[in-house]
Parts: structure tokens; sequence; C-alpha cells
């Protein structure tokens, strides 16, 4: 009887073991969330040409590695470098033209100066005929006054009269000179005007030279765009180009696989999420490799996913899908996950999938 009771309490204590071990590995469930809807992600650079034109290079293969700065490949430079020839050529040319028009600026101000300068003289010779008249005037009237008395001769008085006149109409010469020279002004600063217009800012900063600058510096960057470089250490990835193959500008050619931005995205049910926070210990378990956790830790917590009910449908009606009213299925958030001493011979492979153990707080 001792024996079956015995029996009976160490049966009773195994199950009792089982239930405690089941209730802990529940509880730990509940309070370490986990989900076998991981993924690896990583940045993929689009690989885009600035350029267009036929591959005359091809430095890479289908799935090889390379740095940042390697040259993937190169399109025919032929045609950028005439592009680069006639730039520089017409910069030449624009120089050889904003210098004309330079010296044309120097002698439209030239112009402008010389003409001031005939209206000074044309001023002072006036200034000075002014006198010269009232002098000859004078003695004019003097020789008049003598006549009457007869203390001179005719002779005299007629020479004091064309003297006087002759500083008139000397006068009246000098006059037309400033008048002349004024409209002289006025030209040479409508051509001065005219030309600084035409010329516009002087030296580095001539609008002109700016241009034909500016079309030798994308000249330059075209040509230099010819060749294709790697911008991360990365995987080539999908491809498909091969030598003689036409480059489009700003179209993606070939993906290329940033080795230094993988990540794990774990999928987890919407009642799991509300105890993770980041900052929280995970272990990351690869298919690929089962037997090699990883651990990492939760980056942040996604904050919306796509609805499908209410996009719209034919004849820009909501597309709705049917439910069970006695089943609701739980939306899935994404988490993401950096990986922390991730073996070196560890491959990581985008798309592949992943288990992932969240370790929360609470």
């Amino acid at each position: 009887m001792k024996k079956s009771n015995t029996k009976y309490m160490i049966t009773g204590a195994i199950v009792l073991l089982a239930l405690l071990i089941v209730l802990l590995k529940y509880w730990e469930y509940v309070s370490n969330p986990w989900t076998r809807d991981g993924r690896v992600r990583a940045e993929v650079i689009e690989i885009t040409p600035r350029v267009s034109g036929p591959i005359v290079n091809l430095l890479i293969k289908d799935n090889q590695f390379v740095k940042a700065g390697d040259v993937l490949f190169e399109i025919d430079p032929r045609t950028f470098e005439v592009a680069l020839e006639r730039a520089k050529a017409n910069l030449d040319q624009t120089g050889d033209g904003v210098l004309g028009l330079e010296n044309k600026v120097e002698e439209a101000r030239a112009g402008v100066a010389m003409s001031k300068t005939s209206i000074q003289q044309a001023e002072s010779a006036i200034k000075e005929l002014d006198a010269e008249i009232e002098t000859n005037l004078a003695e004019y009237e003097r020789q008049k006054l003598l006549i009457i008395r007869g203390a001179t001769s005719q002779k005299v008085v007629e020479q004091a009269k064309v003297n006087y006149d002759v500083v008139v109409e000397k006068r009246k010469g000098a006059v037309a000179s400033l008048i002349q020279a004024k409209a002289s002004v006025r030209r040479s600063q409508a051509i001065l005007a005219n030309n600084e217009a035409i010329l516009g800012e002087l030296g580095e900063n001539n609008a002109k030279l700016r241009i034909a600058l500016a079309a030798v510096k994308q000249a330059e960057l075209n040509l230099e765009f010819t060749v294709v470089k790697a911008p991360v250490d990365g995987y080539v990835t999908n491809l498909n180009l091969r030598i003689g193959s036409q480059a489009v500008a700003n179209k993606p050619c070939l993906a290329l696989v940033d080795v230094n931005s993988y990540w794990i995205v774990g999928y987890f049910k919407e009642n799991e999420i509300a105890n993770i926070k980041s900052g929280d210990e995970s272990v990351v378990t690869l298919m690929s490799y089962p037997n090699d956790p990883v651990e990492g830790e939760v980056e942040s917590i996604g904050w919306g996913i796509s609805q499908n009910d209410g996009s719209t449908g034919f004849e820009l009606l909501p597309n709705v899908s049917p439910t069970f009213e006695w089943i609701r299925l739980a939306q899935r958030v994404p988490i993401r996950i950096q990986l922390k001493n991730k073996p070196k011979e560890m491959k990581l492979r985008i798309g592949t999938t992943a288990s992932v153990l969240v370790k929360t707080k609470n």
C-alpha cells in the first residue's frame, strides 16, 4: 500500500513540475514576445548614371563585393570630351568678347573725359573773350570820343571797331564750340552707358564670363560622370549590364547592397508590443544559421502599417474585405532590430528569414 502511495506521489510531483515548467515557459513567452516572422533588411543603393551613353568598360560581376570608390563601369567619354573642348573654346571666345567690350567702355570713358575737357576749354575761352570784348569795347568808345575832339584819326577809330567786332565773332565761335562740346558729352555718355550695359560687371563677376565658366564646369562634371563609382562598401546584386549596354541618365541600372547597413525587422502581433521599448535586448536566430543566435537591440517600433480596407477600388468605391465576426486576427507591427557582435563569418542576405525574441524589462 505504501509503495502505491509513493508511486502516486512521485507521479503527482512530476505532473506538478511539468505544469510549473509549462507555466514558466508561458510566462516567459508572454513577458518576452517572440516571432518567427523576421526578415533581414539592408539599404539598397540604386546606382544611377548621371549621363547617358554606351558602356565601354565593365569592371564588376554579379554578386561581387566592391569598396566605396571602386569603379563599377565606364561610359563612352568621347562625346563629353568634345563637349568640354567646345565649352572651353566658348569660354575663350567669350573672354575675348568681354575684353573687347571692356576696351570699348574705356574708349567711351575717354571720349566723355575729352568732351568734358572741351567744355572746360570752351568756357575758359568765353571768359577770356568776354574780358577782351569789354576791353575792346571800352577802347572803341574812347576812340569815338577822341575823334570828336580831334585827338585821334578816323583810321584808329575804325581799327578799334574792327578789333571789337573780331572778338565778338570769336566769342560766337567759342559759344558754338561749347554747345558742340556739351552735345559731344551727351553722346559719349550715351555710348558709355550702352557699352557698360552690354558688358555688365567687370572681371570675374561678368555674367557672360560666369555663364561660359559654368558651362565648362558642367562639361567637366559630365566627363567625370562617365566613370561610375561605388558610393559605399557593398555587394553588386542582380547585374544585367553588358559592355555596349546603353546607360540612361537618372535611370537606375544596378543595385548595390550596403554591407554596413544590415538590420532585422521582426513583425510582432499588435497585442505583444505594449511592453516593447527602444533599447530592449533581443535574440535573433537566422534560419540560415539556426545554431548561432545573435544578440540585438530594439532600435525603433513602426508607427503604422498599410490598410487594405478603404482603399479605392472599382468605380472609385472603397475595397472592404469580408471578415468572420467570431475571428479577429491581430495585425503585425514591424520592429527594427540592430544586431550586436555579429560573427564575421555570418553572411547576411536581404529577405532571408529569422526568429526574433525581445527581452522586455517588465
